[in-house]
């Protein structure tokens, strides 16, 4: 098992790493997750996982993020991402296969879509909600 680890490159940890890609990332929803993709322009893609209490008990929290790393270990993409993967309860009772076919449909649906940058008034800051020069 330990040559299969998720190695520590290849792991989202710093708040400021997570807030990044929530900011300029695309969202992309699933049935079982919520995946939050960003470019990062370096070699290797990255992984984060989202378990809050919301989602259960420590045990069903670590079976969630098992299941993420395991996913996301199995399915690597040819470009560099930060990816941050949200668990839903749903996760918790679905077969491994059904998972990584969600992951697999999120990961095409966010890694397509770039966001809309916020519009930006005259002043330089942005107004949201309100389109550019309106």
């Amino acid at each position: 098992m330990s040559g299969q680890a998720l190695p520590a490159a290849e792991r989202i940890r710093r708040r400021s790493d997570f807030e990044r890609v929530y900011g300029k990332g695309a969202r992309a929803r699933g049935r079982f997750m919520t995946l939050v993709v960003l470019p990062n322009g370096g070699k290797v893609s990255r992984l984060g996982i989202a378990a809050t209490r919301k989602l259960g008990s420590a045990v069903e929290r670590n079976r969630a993020k098992r299941l993420a790393r395991e996913v996301f270990r199995r399915q690597k993409v040819t470009t560099s991402l930060d990816v941050v993967l949200i668990p839903r309860r749903e996760m918790l009772d679905a077969s491994f296969p059904s998972v990584e076919a969600d992951y697999r449909a999120a990961l095409e649906r966010g890694g397509r879509h770039q966001p809309a940058p916020p519009p930006i008034g005259g002043d330089g800051h942005r107004r949201p909600g309100r389109a550019q020069g309106i």
